[in-house]
């Protein structure tokens, strides 16, 4: 393996077992609190790959089958083999008051044909008695637009994989969630394993999204729960020349591994994909032939072991239909030498449950940061022996001779962003209070050896709810209930917004000249008020100050781990990370969190993947088409002029010593500038 690998992040988890751990109803932690919330008409889970949504599904549908007076329920899933998740299932063995029944002839996900020849079942089911029925989003789209929302009413609709609905007008699915939300007459339950909204759209309009209750279970929360994953690592690593001749510096086969290889319409693919399985199984060892039972590839390595390999790639139906098959085949689920190594390209992502997997390997950025959780969510799974997963997605580092170099910065750029998410997603949930003299130690959490301390900002972790609470000075609090529920739930979808904008990561890691309040202040800022416009301004600004808290911290937590000293013991518990910066600094104040670059360790992890020569080419790119302030950014530059004149009593200065200060002076002075031009023409 070469040392060329370094992951961006590492964290480690407790693994005391308890999101595994099921109460007398058979219910595990999310579950339950899933199930507290059973009254809901519209209900919004978000939790990560593998915490039990479908189960926890079933015990809210039979509650509002049996309870709340409604007629059926109807389960839609993206695609058919995830279907499966919703089979019959015997919920009284575990301690539930009813099992939950699916007719098989109800699965429509496991009848043949076309989604779109499956709508007349759907109203045998809807004029019938039956209560469950399952199928794709497909199907259900041409049933609605068939039929009606009104055919729909006083039932359960119960959306899997929500993060495929979006608010763009063109999301049919969406627009049918919106029109099931105006006429008001079905219960909607939504489900996701993503923490953000999709790419750029919003799943929901933000007006919508405030009438579904949202149970937020998260990544933290499920693998500090784990009883045997202890530690996942997520890292890039760049290849020059063509990945089949790199893949094996970070392909170890005693790993257990889904290996996606790109589209072909990719720059890292070859434009043969079966070439380059053929070749990723050349060097791996000799092969062996084929198994006739699985249609696995066997190979036999240099040190002698028989690896077993399926290959989803292939498209000859027959061979990939038995593979596939064998996959899927539950008597071999627990079975960790079933097989080793799965390569696959468009398959083996959203529902694919193999629990062994260790390591997934992606070559190729994908466009989507949801497909990237996803495809994580393969390797974590809890098995037993399997103490350690990881993430690592290959990317081809720009090279001058080719034409798409700016592509291949732009590539770059988007691995980044994904990692810098997955960071946040990884991370524990952040508390945020002001520092006040009043302050108190909250019931549960641990603040360190000492205790409590009245005297300082303090770091205190509950283990039980994974969540740190830290104390800032001078943090604004949100003044209503929905900008707090912002502030607790959904701060990593501002993040995204915010590592996705092309334009800040560039300046936030290649522009020397960056005052870094123009990223943490101006654009946080915008994303805010773009995302919440109904919320009041003093809402606006406290929800930014918590969001740009929750990404720096994890940003120094990372730094402090990565500059341990190399005899030191490896403690990659974030948490760690966060108590050791909270030390670090004198007082920890919102404008010390203003001040920091929420880009600058990105900066230096790139800086030791990626050789000299390249890391300054691609400062090149990015440099040369460098703008000057815009006029947006000059008036959010002069609004921050103003609350600066509230506090200091002057307008900021264009000579003064404070880049900041001397940054907002240039808004105000480039406004007037554009004024006076306006005034002369």
């Amino acid at each position: 393996m070469s040392g060329k690998n370094i992951p961006s992040v590492s964290v480690t988890y407790a693994g005391d077992g308890r999101s595994t751990q099921a109460n007398e109803l058979g219910m595990r932690p999310m579950q339950e609190l899933a199930y507290q919330k059973r009254g809901e008409q519209y209900l919004l889970i978000k939790s990560p790959p593998a915490s039990g949504k479908s189960r926890a599904l079933m015990f809210i549908a039979l509650d509002k089958l049996a309870n709340q007076k409604l007629k059926q329920a109807i389960i839609v899933v993206p695609e058919k083999s995830i279907g499966s998740s919703f089979h019959s299932e015997p919920l009284t063995k575990f301690g539930f008051w009813a099992d939950w029944n699916v007719e098989p002839r109800w699965n429509l996900c496991d009848a043949p044909g076309a989604d779109g020849g499956k709508v007349d079942a759907v109203k045998k089911f809807l004029d019938g008695t039956d209560q469950v029925l399952v199928c794709t989003h497909a199907t259900f789209r041409f049933a609605v637009e068939r039929f009606g929302v009104e055919a729909f009413d006083d039932r359960l609709i119960a959306v899997d994989e929500f993060h495929h609905v979006s608010a763009h007008p063109d999301n049919r699915l969406g627009d049918h969630v919106r029109q099931f939300m105006a006429r008001d007459k079905a219960h909607l339950v939504a489900m996701t394993g993503s923490y953000f909204r999709g790419d750029a759209a919003a799943v929901l309009h933000a007006e919508d999204e405030a009438k579904f209750e949202t149970i937020t279970y998260t990544y933290y929360q499920q693998l500090n729960g784990y009883r045997y994953l202890k530690q996942l690592d997520i890292g890039y690593f760049f290849y020059a020349g063509s990945y089949t001749e790199e893949i094996l510096k970070v392909l170890d086969s005693n790993e257990k591994t889904i290996v996606h290889i790109p589209n072909v319409n990719s720059r890292e693919s070859t434009k043969d994909k079966i070439r380059e399985v053929e070749h990723i199984i050349e060097e791996l060892g000799e092969w062996q032939g084929t198994d006739p039972k699985t249609g696995f590839q066997l190979v036999r390595t240099a040190e002698g072991r028989l690896l077993k390999i399926a290959d989803l790639v292939d498209d000859e139906p027959d061979r990939r239909d038995l593979v596939s098959s064998a996959l899927k085949d539950s008597s071999e689920k627990n079975n960790r030498d079933h097989v080793d190594i799965i390569i696959a390209l468009g398959m083996a992502k959203e529902g694919f449950d193999w629990i062994w997997c260790e390591h997934a390997l992606t070559v190729g950025y994908r466009s989507s940061l949801t497909e990237i959780v996803q495809i994580i969510g393969r390797a974590t799974r809890d098995a037993p022996g399997k103490t350690r997963a990881r993430f690592t997605n290959l990317i081809s580092e720009p090279d001058a001779t080719e034409q798409a170099v700016a592509e291949a910065v732009n590539d770059t750029l988007k691995a980044i962003a994904a990692s810098l998410l997955m960071e946040q997603v990884l991370a524990p949930r952040f508390e945020f209070k002001p520092k006040r003299p009043e302050n108190e130690a909250s019931p549960g959490f641990d603040y360190g050896e000492g205790g409590y301390d009245a005297e300082k900002c303090n770091v205190g972790f509950n283990a039980e709810t994974g969540r740190v609470q830290l104390e800032i000075k001078g943090l604004a609090e949100p003044k209503n209930d929905e900008a707090g529920r912002i502030c607790r739930e959904d701060l990593n979808e501002l993040i995204t917004a915010f590592v996705q904008e092309k334009s800040t990561l560039e300046r936030g890691m290649f522009d020397q000249e960056l005052v870094p309040e123009e990223l943490t202040q101006v654009r946080m800022g915008k994303i805010v008020k773009e995302a919440y416009p109904h919320l009041g301004e003093e809402d606006q600004e406290a929800v930014r100050q918590h969001a740009i808290a929750a990404l720096n911290i994890v940003q120094e937590a990372k730094k402090s781990l990565l500059n341990q000293e190399p005899d030191q013991s490896p403690n990659t518990a974030l948490i760690e990370g966060v108590k050791r910066f909270a030390l670090s600094v004198k007082e920890l104040d919102i404008d010390l969190i203003d001040r920091i670059n929420p880009f600058g360790e990105a900066y230096a992890i790139l800086s030791k993947t990626m050789g000299e020569e390249r890391l300054k080419q691609v400062a090149e790119v990015i440099a040369a088409k460098r703008v000057s302030l815009t006029i947006e950014e000059a008036r959010e530059l002069a609004k921050r002029a103003v609350r600066f004149k509230a506090e200091k009593g002057r307008l900021p200065s264009l000579t003064a010593m404070d880049p900041w200060e001397k940054r907002m002076a240039e808004g105000v002075a480039y406004l007037q500038r554009k004024a006076k031009e306006d005034r002369s023409e």
